[in-house]
Formats: structure tokens, sequence, C-alpha cells
């Protein structure tokens, strides 16, 4: 337990305004990043954010780093439950004046809406039951607040209107008066309630929600008001799918890449903040995924590999689409680079990825920032070439910092290593000098060219030679195999029968392999 704690203390913790992307317009909200999810509240929370007495900008922290103590118990009154028939016909369209007495946790216990800038009356559209303004019994989801101790709001903008609350000391006289139409405008829901996110349905658990229990939901709802991002197997990443010339954005994708949320910063200084503590609270998610995964998958593991070495969200390169960078799911196991277009959400489901690519005909080729990136270092990318059947298959691959870039560059080098000292041997057929034989390549014996004798026949060897003999090798990209050992048969041409790369790319992981066991770089 105490290894854990000291885990989820290490996250980082941040709370500020930022502005999120809702139907193509920019709306302010509330972010307040925790260990395990990112909260998105509408901006318009008025005096309901002074739980602890903090001014509002500041809710969900206290300096005893509790959470709020009636967090879990409180309910709001809103439009839906203050209906307007069951406010009584008398006080309708009359003004009031109600006393309040601001509480030291919850202070006035409202949420306002509207102002100038809406051409609409500043408005009470939520009353948190238990608090002030609800122990008064008197007022109403609805009223309009016409002053504040005095201070006319009848012309005043919605942060005028917050503000003069602020100000207005510990007992607040409001004067009041219902306004029934305008009940259509307070029961009209906030942008973060549009922010759609995964829910994966009962019968679909998330994996590793039997043996772990899933992260608590957040102490206290807004009832559309609030939006909660689980970050577990959140793909955090910028400049994706809407343009940023300024550097100001990040984005979140769900696991099942149906969602995204683009937030904006106010600079690219805060911007960076953001995505950094952001991802890496994300990022520290991933060790017990995979610890998870392995759980639930047992000895059968995954599309043909029995161990996960590492996985996580990379951007793929996409050719021929306007969208130029495409989420995908890495897996490297033992012996394949597995892709998945989204988070398996049952066992069944990591059977079958979207591409499978053998290590052993797989190669690094290209690490470092991105060629022509505005910004050098920001946009970070990592090639792969693997030799198919159909000849060689390319895919760049884009992280979001060096460290993410260096762990998946190490991660992929290893494993193609790992491959090669595992699998050890590969044997194809070929013809050489119109004969029909065996070529088998050995990690450790090296090459090997034998007469492929009628059936349970010996077979006879033509040559062999040790991987220290090779002087040259290439191949015509069609069928033909040129080997070069300076023997007295001078270069040897195999006719592979199909493609050579395959061949060519797993003879070249045997060498890099050798190579960085001697303590070399490949």
């Amino acid at each position: 337990m105490a290894v854990a704690t000291a885990v989820l203390t290490s996250r980082v913790q941040k709370s500020g305004f930022l502005e999120v992307l809702v139907r193509d317009r920019w709306h302010k909200v509330l972010a307040n990043l925790r260990e395990e999810a990112l909260t998105l509240s509408c901006e318009d929370l008025g005096e309901n954010v002074n739980f602890n007495g903090i001014t509002n900008g500041s809710y969900g922290s206290n300096s005893s780093g509790h959470p709020p103590t009636n967090s879990p118990k409180t309910t709001v009154r809103t439009a839906f439950t203050d209906l307007p028939e069951q406010v009584p016909e008398a006080i309708a369209n009359q003004k009031r004046c109600v006393k309040v007495v601001k509480q030291e946790i919850g202070g006035l216990g409202i949420s306002i809406k509207g102002g100038k800038e809406n051409k609409m009356p500043i408005l009470i559209s939520k009353i948190f039951k238990s608090l002030a303004a609800d122990q008064t019994q008197v007022l109403y989801v609805g009223d309009a607040i016409l002053s504040v101790n005095g201070v006319n709001l009848r012309d005043a903008t919605h942060d005028e209107a917050v503000q003069a609350l602020k100000r207005a000391g510990k007992e607040v006289t409001l004067e009041v008066k219902y306004m029934r139409e305008a009940t259509p405008y307070v029961k009209k829901g906030s942008p973060v309630s549009e922010i759609g996110w995964e829910t994966p349905p009962p019968e679909s658990p998330r994996l590793g929600s039997v043996s772990s229990e899933p992260p608590s939901p957040p102490a206290f709802s807004l009832h559309g008001d609030r939006r909660y991002i689980p970050l577990k197997m959140c793909y955090v990443t910028q400049s994706m799918t809407k343009l940023d010339p300024e550097n100001r954005q990040f984005e979140l994708h769900s696991p099942d890449a149906r969602h995204t949320v683009v937030l904006r910063c106010k600079d690219s200084a805060t911007a960076q903040g953001w995505f950094s503590a952001v991802q890496s609270n994300a990022i520290d998610s991933v060790a017990k995924v995979i610890a998870e995964v392995k759980e639930q998958i047992g000895r059968t593991g995954i599309a043909g590999s029995r161990e996960i070495r590492h996985l996580g969200w990379l951007a793929k390169k996409l050719e021929h689409e306007k969208q130029c960078w495409k989420p995908v799911l890495v897996v490297v196991t033992e012996k394949d680079l597995l892709l998945y277009d989204s988070m398996p959400r049952m066992k069944e489901a990591w059977y079958s990825p979207a591409h499978t690519y053998p290590l052993l005909a797989t190669r690094l080729v290209h690490s470092g920032p991105g060629k022509g990136s505005p910004q050098p270092g920001v946009k970070l990318s990592f090639a792969t070439r693997t030799g198919t059947r159909q000849g060689i298959e390319s895919h760049l691959f884009r992280a979001e910092t060096s460290k993410e870039l260096s762990e998946w560059t190490r991660h992929i080098v290893q494993a193609c290593h790992n491959s090669a000292e595992l699998i050890k041997e590969i044997t194809t057929s070929c013809t050489y000098k119109n004969q029909e034989c065996r070529l088998t390549i050995h990690y450790e014996q090296g090459f090997n060219v034998s007469d492929e004798l009628q059936e349970g026949a010996l077979l006879k060897p033509l040559f062999n030679y040790p991987f220290e003999k090779l002087k040259m090798s290439s191949d015509d990209g069609v069928r033909m195999l040129f080997l070069d050992f300076g023997g007295k048969e001078g270069e040897i041409q195999l006719d592979l029968h199909s493609c050579p790369k395959p061949i060519v790319f797993i003879l070249h992981s045997f060498l890099s392999a050798k190579i960085a066991r001697l303590g070399l770089v490949a």
C-alpha cells in the first residue's frame, strides 16, 4: 500500500480556467486535474464554488488536502426540480428582499446564469440543498437577482454579478423577483454537458475492473455541468484534430477512439504546462494496464504472442488523407508489433489487432524531430520498415515528448534483438543454379543452402557460411537474393520465388542483434 500511495502522490494536481471546444465554439470551463481524472466544470459556477471559503476558481482544493466533507451528500435544486407550478402564485413577478447568511463552507450555495452580455437578468440557476440559500426556504430557481446589499445588478454582466456576490460579506440581502418566463433559459444545459466520453456498457467492463476497483466518481456532481474524464488509457496529444498555430491547445482522445476533447489555454506556456501534467498522469496508468491485460489474457497471450513488453498510444501518419495523423494503440510483444485502432474492451478483442508486423522482419530506420516541423523537437517521430511478401511497408509514428520517443525506440530495438535470439532460425525454399534448394539462416550458425532431396532423405548441404564471412548482401526487390561470402562460388544468386524483402530484413535483424550482443551499436 505504501508503494501505491507513493505512486499516486507523485502525480500532478492542477486547477485553473481553460476553454473547451463544443460545437465549433470555445467555452470557458474550470479544469481540475487529479491523479486519475480531469474534471471540467462550466465557468458560470457563481457562488457554489466556495465550499471552503476560497474564492471562485479554487474549486476542489482546500488547505487540509481532504475533499469537502459535505460533498457526497449534497444535492441540487434546479429548474427540473423547482417547477414553475410549485412556486406560489403570490410571489410571481413580485420584488422580495431575502436575507442570507453565508456559510463558512459553501458560501451562498447558489449558481447563477445570465447577464447583460446574454441579454438576460442575473438568474439563480441552481440552489444547493442544505446550504445557505436553501435554508431560507424563500428563494427559488428562476429568481432574478436585482441587487445585492443595495448594489444594482439589473444591468450587470455575469462577471460583475459574481464579483458583487463575493464582495457582499457574510450577511447578504438579495433583492429578487421570480420570473416564470426565464425557466427555459435556466433549464438550458451547459457546454460541458454536451461533451461525449466513453462509458463501457455493463456487459463489457473495462479490462481490470473485476480485480481492481474502478476510479471513484467525482465527489460532487453538478448534474450535467461537470464532465469527469478518466485518464486511464486516455491519449493526450497536440495539434491532431485542429490546427493550432499559436500552440495553445491540447487534446484528449477517449480509449475507444470515438470522442475527442480539445482544450485551449491563454498562452503557449500555460498550454505546455497543462499538457505535460495531464499526459504525465495518463502515462502513469500504463504499467497498471499492462498488468491488468496480462491477468485478463492469462496463458493464452494475444494475437499469437505470449508476453506484452510495452503498450501505449502513438500518432500514426496517414497517407492520402486530409487528417495527417491518427491515434493508434501500439503493443510490443516478444515477437510482434501490434496495432489497434482502439483500446480493446474484452479479452477476445486482443486476439484481432488491425495490423501485425513480425519484429524479426522489422527495423527502426529513423528517430528524431519531424522534418519540416515549425518547432524542431516538438513533433518527435520515428519510422519503421517491415519486409513483407508485397515489398517494404513503412510507417511513421509520432511521440509527444523526447522521453516517450526514447522509450518507444528502445523498446522496439530491444524487442527486435530479443526476437532474433528467441526465433533463432528461419527456412525458405529457393532455386540455386536451376536446382531446388532450401535456404536456412541461423542466428548462431549462419547460412546454409541444401539440396532439397526426395521425401525422407537427408538434405545434402551445398555450402555453409558463418555471418562473419558475409561480405555483401543485396536483392532485386522482386525475387532474387544476392550473397557474397568471398568464396570460390563468387556471388551466390538465390531465387526465392517471391519478394526477398522478408528474408533480407530478417538477415539484417540477426546481424544487428549479434552486434548489439557484443556491446556495439547496430
